[in-house]
């Protein structure tokens, strides 16, 4: 029997508000709208960076809950740079290697999911 093949996945990040963010990953984080539900007040969004899609949906506050993701980028330290310089970037955190071999660093969006950046130091050996 033929099996079917992934080929992507999209994470679906609660929000409280759609518009707030819109205006942080877009211009903070460096995502592009890639479509909306509605024009006026949309509900269900996804932002795309490069190959990665994130899909974003309103949330009642009973309804939200946080997400922690993981995306791998071939240069944490220079998405720092960008993130840093955008303010995105707590005072006093840096990009570390890790003791499971992975390059990255985390923020939270505005709503509190937790975004972490890595790369994969192992496949480099």
């Amino acid at each position: 029997m033929p099996r079917a093949k992934f080929v992507a996945v999209h994470p679906l990040l609660g929000t409280r508000d759609v518009r707030r963010a819109i205006e942080f990953y877009t211009t903070r984080l460096g995502f592009t709208l890639a479509f909306q539900d509605q024009q006026v007040s949309p509900n269900y969004i996804g932002l795309r960076r490069d190959a990665i899609e994130l899909h974003v949906q309103f949330q009642f506050e009973h309804e939200m809950a946080t997400a922690r993701i993981r995306l791998k980028v071939d240069d944490p330290d220079a998405l720092f740079a960008e993130y840093q310089a955008q303010g995105v970037i707590p005072a006093g955190k840096q990009v570390a290697d890790t003791p499971w071999g992975t390059r990255e660093f985390a923020i939270y969006d505005p709503d509190r999911n937790a975004l972490a950046f890595y790369r994969d130091l192992r496949l480099e050996k």
